[in-house]
């Protein structure tokens, strides 16, 4: 690795697995310090996959470590934002700076619309959408006070550019994050804090567990006709958590310095048609 971001310090959100994981750990083999959250422990009742726990986020621990790079881990559910705060704090106490936010953490439930319920429409707006509010807020006083700049990435979705049929409420979060992050640009920008969305398709993760696969089907099945609205140009149909990782560390150095307010589709071209 080239070393771009030696020096520097790294704020990820659900990083126990997945692509939190592959962030913190690509982050750190570029030279960054972690630190890094995730909830670890028991998602709402509406999420059909399995949860991360707090094996996972100690794996991502180690794994950050064998890179030679320091990281400090918590569990902590993104909603809570004291809890929220007081890791970053530490952190920064610890590591010096902080200069990159990743807002990762963020939950999908598949749902035909007149399936969901109050509580599941609220689950996800609150973690995809309050959660990340939440963490820029817990992290980017940190970075306006170092006085460098910094790069603060939200991670969207194909759904926060074109749409996902079967998630009414996963779409909106995700094209919430979409006007957040061109939202706080404009603010930050002042400060030399780049603000970009990231917009993966499909990705190869454990959000694929559980009954994930089953709640989907249901969905294809009340509406066949748009089984076929999120088809990638690329024969691979779908993305390894590496190649979103390569994006984050991309608007996370130097080399994406004029890039602020944009979003960045990690999909295979599903979201182009």
């Amino acid at each position: 690795m080239s070393g771009r971001l030696t020096g520097k310090v790294a704020f990820i959100t659900g990083a126990a697995r997945g692509q939190g994981r592959a962030h913190a750990v690509r982050l750190a083999s570029e030279g960054a310090d972690i630190i890094a959250i995730d909830v670890a422990g028991p998602l709402p009742p509406s999420v059909p996959y399995d949860s991360a726990t707090p094996d996972d986020l100690a794996e991502t621990v180690r794994l950050v470590e064998q890179t030679g790079r320091r990281i400090l881990a918590a569990a902590v559910d993104t909603r809570d934002l004291d809890g929220l705060r007081k890791v970053v704090d530490d952190g920064v106490a610890t590591l010096g700076r902080l200069d990159t936010i990743v807002a990762n953490a963020g939950i999908c439930v598949p749902e035909p619309w007149d399936a969901i319920t109050p509580d599941s429409f609220r689950d996800v707006m609150d973690i995809n959408v309050t959660g990340t509010w939440n963490t820029v807020v817990a992290g980017a006083r940190h970075i306006i006070d170092g006085g460098r700049g910094g790069s603060i990435i939200l991670i969207s979705s194909a759904a926060g550019i074109k749409m996902q049929p079967f998630m009414v409420h996963y779409t909106a979060s995700k094209h919430a994050l979409t006007g957040m992050a061109r939202a706080l640009a404009a603010e930050l920008g002042k400060h030399s804090i780049r603000v970009n969305s990231v917009h993966p398709g499909a990705v190869a993760t454990p959000m694929g567990t559980g009954e994930m696969v089953a709640a989907l089907t249901r969905g294809y099945e009340s509406n066949p006709q748009l089984a076929h609205m999120t088809t990638p140009f690329l024969p691979e149909g779908i993305a390894q958590v590496e190649d979103v990782a390569a994006t984050v560390c991309w608007l996370a150095g130097d080399d994406a310095r004029s890039i602020t307010a944009a979003q960045i589709a990690v999909d295979l071209g599903s979201t182009q048609y």
